[in-house]
């Protein structure tokens, strides 16, 4: 134990080494006018405050995913934001297990180590616990780490250093540290994995005080939320769907970031707001198609932001079609869609004609086989039922 523990200081000590010193051959120069929008980002940026203003997200979303640019998958957009952060900043380095010469479970990192070196794209043991510590550790020395998790499932592995260590720090220090790690990974429920690797760990981690959380749900999101989350000053947690990694869509070639605290218009009604994100999304715009045909006009919107929720967006949302159904991927008890329930009705009581509903999986272990795994998670005719009921 005491070998493994100088053995993992000594790793630590080099990658801090590493990316102290200047930039290595191999890693592309980066153009002035990038270094100094570097600069300036790291001046006056405060923890509590939001990482992107609402006026200064660079460019309409809905306008810039599908004119000009170049086409990506969603493996391939996270992958392009690792390397414009790490080559626009040496403190930004990656640490998980197979991140290195294999490229990461889903190829996230391919190619990364012979771009920035062994150190700044660290492999590591199969000890969650370990490498997430070490991680928290090299955020406090000043560092950027970005921890992945091979599947979101392992991270529970390391929940004390993400509740008691990421999330606390920052307050338990007096302020003395800040912890700027992002932890990313694969999750939800996918195609036939087992109860183990198809874990939602949104409703396991909104309570720690002090974590933000994102889920994306697009290339274009994925790419802006990720540099986002990387520039913040607070732990963040990006939620990536195991299902989602093989959707394609075009990104704008010019840096670009999302907002970490807002939602996304995803489509404007007027009847009932629909409420989900990551993977049912899909769902929901599947269900729209069968809604519209039946003469319903529903507004959907991709809340993004599991912690905090962008309750602005929300309540506008509310104030217009007077009527709320929440659509998510996660368990209903304790769930995410539990907590934005309650939001809704603490905040916008007044302005609901109808109580909000919510639709969530069964809180049951997520069955091997094809067809029960289907059952237990919510599907496009629950999604249009429960829209027939609220407006009804």
């Amino acid at each position: 134990m005491a070998a493994a523990a100088a053995s993992l200081q000594a790793t630590a000590a080099a990658l801090h080494g590493a990316v102290s010193r200047s930039r290595s051959a191999a890693v592309p120069p980066v153009a002035r006018n990038l270094r100094v929008s570097a600069a300036v980002r790291r001046t006056g940026s405060s923890r509590a405050g939001p990482v992107v203003a609402r006026a200064a997200v660079a460019k309409d979303e809905a306008a810039s995913s599908t004119s000009g640019g170049h086409e990506v998958l969603m493996f391939e957009a996270l992958r392009e934001a690792m390397i414009e952060e790490m080559t626009l900043d040496p403190t930004v380095c990656m640490i998980g297990e197979d991140v290195g010469d294999y490229g990461g479970s889903y190829k996230v990192s391919k190619g990364l180590s012979e771009m920035f070196g062994d150190l700044r794209v660290l492999d590591t043991p199969i000890a969650e616990n370990s490498f997430t510590g070490m991680g928290v550790g090299a955020a406090m020395k000043g560092l950027r780490p970005v921890v992945e998790g091979m599947n979101m499932g392992f991270l529970l592995l390391a929940y004390n250093q993400i509740s008691n260590n990421c999330g606390m720090l920052h307050y338990t220090s007096g302020g003395q540290f800040k912890i700027p790690i992002v932890i990313r990974g694969p999750g939800g429920v996918g195609r036939q994995l087992g109860a183990e690797h198809s874990q939602r760990l949104e409703s396991y981690f909104q309570s720690i005080p002090g974590l933000q959380m994102v889920a994306c749900s697009t290339p274009y999101n994925a790419k802006g939320l990720l540099k986002a989350a990387i520039r913040s000053e607070n732990p963040v947690v990006l939620f990536e769907h195991v299902l989602l990694y093989n959707l394609k869509e075009r990104i704008p070639d010019e840096d670009y970031v999302c907002c970490l605290e807002e939602a996304e218009m995803v489509r404007r009604g007027s009847q009932v707001t629909i409420l989900t994100y990551s993977r049912m999304r899909y769902h929901v715009m599947q269900a729209v198609k069968t809604l519209v045909d039946k003469g319903y006009d529903p507004e959907v919107v991709d809340i993004r932001s599991l912690k905090p929720f962008d309750l602005h967006a929300i309540g506008n949302s509310v104030r217009k079609t007077h009527r709320v159904l929440i659509v998510e991927e996660c368990m209903r008890t304790g769930g995410i869609g539990a907590s934005l329930r309650s939001a809704i009705i603490d905040n916008f009581w007044d302005d609901l004609d109808a109580p909000p509903m919510c639709l969530s999986s069964q809180d049951v272990p997520t069955p091997y086989a094809a067809t029960l795994e289907d059952a237990t998670v919510v599907q496009p005719a629950q999604i249009v039922a429960a829209v027939e009921e609220i407006c009804r």
